[in-house]
């Protein structure tokens, strides 16, 4: 998800796909450990949409 896409959400559809990416984030933790992804780097990307999503959260709090 790119950041244009995060800005466009409201503050409760970001916090829905909040929960989902890190639940996503663990679900593929979890299967790479018991055997080797296919595409690892698929972990760093979901990571990143999850601190961009966290990021877009603090952001509108502070405003």
């Amino acid at each position: 998800m790119r950041q244009s896409e995060v800005k466009e959400l409201s503050v409760e559809e970001l916090h829905e796909e909040l929960t989902n990416q890190q639940t996503k984030l663990s679900e593929l933790k979890m299967t790479h450990v018991l055997s080797p992804l296919e595409n690892p780097s698929e972990i760093q990307k979901v990571r990143r949409t999850v601190a961009r999503i966290a990021t877009e959260i603090n952001k509108r709090e502070l405003d």
